[in-house]
This record gives C-alpha cells, structure tokens and sequence, in this order.
C-alpha cells in the first residue's frame, strides 16, 4: 500500500469513527436531554456555557448556535471566571460545564460558586460516575467509544459529539420558542445570509418612471425603443386602467423575427406574453432568484395589490446584490 492509499484509509476511518461517535448520541437522547431543555427553555436570564481547553472551543461554537438561534448565551473561562469574571453570572441564568473527564479542576472549583448564587447546572461530561456529573443537576452523556487519535488522547471524535450534543440543544430549543426565519434573520444581517433572509424585492428593482411600459396598441417598433431606453430586456404592456396585461422581451423579439420578417403591423398586445410570470411587493428577493432559475426567465414584474406593475426585477441585479451564490454566515 503506498504512502498516499494509507493516509486516504486513514482520513476515512477518522470520519467513519467520529460518525459512528456522532450517531450513538441518538441512544442518549433520554430524560436527562429533556430536563436539560425544559430549564434552558424556562432560563429567564443567559446560558453561560464553560469549558476548559478543546471543551472550551467547542462551547464557543455552542454559545454562537445559541445566541443565533434565539437563545441568549455567553462564553465563561473557567480562568477568568475565578479572577473576576464569575461576576456576570447571575442567578436567573443556567449553566452547562463541559467536560470529557468530568473531573476538570478548574470547573470543579467553580461549581460551588454557581451553587451560591444558585444557578442550575448542566454538565455535559464523557463519564456519568464523575464528580461533576455528581454535583450538577442534570448530566448529559456525551461519552465516546474512542478518540479518532490513534493515541486516543487527543479530543476529536469526542469533540465533535460534544459539538452533535450543543446543536441538539440549540436546535430543540429553536423549535420550542417558535423561533421562525424572519427571527432569525434579525441575528444575521449581514453577508449573503442575510441578503437572502432580509432583502426584498422592491428594494433592487426599477421603479416610477423607470420601469418600462407600453399601451396594448403600441406598435413594436414601440415597443422595442423603450425596451432599449430602459435597458432591462423587457417592457410591461398596460392595459387602459394601468394593469398589467403582458409583457415583451428582448427574447420575445428575437423569436419573433425568426419566424417573420414583416413586423412593421405588428402591436404589442399581438406580440406579448400574456399572464407573465409576477412577483408580489414585499417578496424576499431570494424567492424571485428561485423562480427566474424554476422558468428560466430574467425578469420578473413586481405587482402592487391592484395589478399594477410596481416595478421591475432583473436577474443581474440579484446576482450583483450576492444572491447568486450558495448563502454563508
């Protein structure tokens, strides 16, 4: 075997074990995990999470889950807790120390502390017979059959179920709060998350005067000079009441002089599509991106509540807002 095929077999038994890891915390979703919710779910103040070294690690990430997710939570060094910063806990809070020994001394030096100002304890710990499973008030296993190291000392398939463990909370807790999208967007303003949680249509289309529009009796050649004033690709065709009747394309034109060259009797109701594809006013930006890529099409009329056209959307303008790519915190 060469050098290359072992380090391949080896990448595939270390994901292969963190995942076996990851599936067996399913069998330790019990009493213990739902006592751990309902008191989060009830915390009145913040969850301070506490973990020293690679537990510490993997509680940021946690505490970041949570405080995204609408469960307001913070980082606490076990440390600095005891140089000062145990002064931001307070007793309407909760608290969740990791630990895979269970056995920790510095978080161990901690917990009488957090029984004086009289916070609940959550431990998630790798042995249910340690001392912090004993002292805390409900204990989650997040126990391991091995670590990936092939030493087994360095934390990693351990890690990663405690991280499993964090977002199994977090997302639980999500759902119980009926913590929606529109709340989560709130947390994630910026970035192309939040361009596709937050944006809406109206607010990158052409508007007013701009939007280009004809009567049904415009002639094409009509037709075709605003859609080239305008530079969209596209008129709207207006019936007398001012509601949107169909709309010309570039596309449409183009298919059109395939079939005949004599066009110059030719009126925009003749040559229209009729019901285009619309969007309403108020739509997320990223469902108009959704439905030009569903119809293959590159605008999109924007309709008031009267069927008038309120405006006009065009797929390089959400491509050039950064809706075209995958999303990303």
């Amino acid at each position: 075997m060469t050098s290359d095929s072992k380090d391949i077999q080896k990448a595939k038994e270390v994901i292969r074990m963190e995942a076996e890891a990851v599936a067996a915390l399913e069998s330790k979703i019990n009493s213990s995990f739902q006592q751990a919710v309902d008191m989060l779910f009830k915390c009145k103040g913040r969850v301070i999470i506490t973990g020293m070294g690679k537990s510490g690690i993997i509680a940021r990430k946690i505490v970041a889950t949570m405080n995204s997710t609408g469960t307001p939570a913070i980082f606490l060094h076990p440390s600095d807790a005891v140089h000062g910063d145990l002064g931001m806990v307070r007793k309407d809070d909760v608290v969740i120390c990791i630990s895979k020994s269970g056995d920790t001394q510095e978080i161990r030096q901690l917990i009488p502390m957090f029984k004086r100002i009289g916070v609940p304890i959550i431990s998630m710990v790798g042995k249910l017979n340690s001392p912090l499973a004993q002292m805390s008030d409900v204990t989650l296993d997040i126990s391991v059959k091995e670590e990936a190291c092939p030493h087994n000392l360095a934390p990693t398939t351990s890690t990663t179920a405690t991280l499993a463990m964090g977002d199994a909370l977090a997302v639980t807790l999500l759902e119980k709060k009926n913590f929606t999208a529109d709340d989560f967007a709130m947390f994630h303003p910026g970035g192309n998350l939040g361009k596709r949680l937050l944006l809406r249509v109206e607010e990158l289309a052409i508007t007013g005067d701009q939007i280009p529009k004809i009567g049904l009796k415009a002639s094409l050649k009509d037709a075709i000079l605003e859609i080239t004033a305008k530079r969209v690709g596209a008129t709207c065709v207006l019936n007398g009441d001012g509601t949107l009747a169909g709309i010309i394309t570039d596309g449409d034109l183009r298919r059109l002089l395939q079939k005949t060259s004599d066009i110059s009797g030719l009126t925009a109701e003749e040559v229209m599509t009729k019901n285009p594809k619309t969007i309403r006013k108020g739509t997320l930006a990223s469902v108009a991106l959704q439905e030009m890529e569903n119809y293959s099409i590159t605008q999109l009329v924007i309709m008031d509540e009267d069927r008038h056209p309120y405006g006009l959307v065009h797929l390089h303008d959400l491509v050039r807002a950064g809706l075209g790519g995958e999303s990303s915190a």
